[in-house]
């Protein structure tokens, strides 16, 4: 498996799609933080999600997860998936973007790229043990995020 980024800036400044689910019931989010790695000897990504969101049940009942990139000129759209709730709207048709079964999970034919991630590991990031400036511009008066490693399993182009 290759995949080559600009890893400091691809989550953060380009963005991407985290999608957890089946065919029949699947949700996605834009997310801009994660990471990209190795543990337990295994090419892993990272991210992160707030408990309140309508995806961590969506990480939480599946195996799978896909991380998925996107041209440019989906940047727009990707705002939208990453401020409507899918509890509230239907996400698929407000975005335009074409599901496609990807391995256990879904992604988009839209996507530049695709990572197929079986989950590893999950914990919550506890404010405790972070910096007191960090706890408070993030998290006062709003959900906490757990952390989820998975292990990329495919690379999809």
């Amino acid at each position: 498996m290759e995949f080559t980024t600009d890893i400091l800036s691809v989550f953060d400044k380009k963005w991407a799609l985290l999608t957890a689910g089946k065919e029949d019931s699947f949700n996605t989010m834009t997310i801009s933080w994660g990471g990209l790695g190795t543990i337990w000897n295994k090419p892993v990504a990272t991210v992160y999600v707030r408990t309140s969101r309508y995806t961590h049940d969506f990480m939480d009942a599946n195996e799978f997860f896909t991380v998925s990139f996107y041209p440019e000129e989906c940047k727009k759209t990707l705002g939208v998936l990453g401020s409507k709730s899918g509890r509230d709207i239907d996400k698929m048709k407000e975005s335009g973007l074409t599901p496609v079964k990807t391995g256990e999970s879904m992604s988009f034919k839209e996507a530049e790229v695709t990572l197929v991630c079986k989950k590893l590991f999950k914990q919550k990031l506890e404010e405790s043990n972070m910096p007191a400036d960090i706890a408070k511009a993030m998290y006062e008066g709003q959900a906490s995020h757990d952390m989820y490693i998975g292990e990329i399993v495919e690379i999809i182009r």
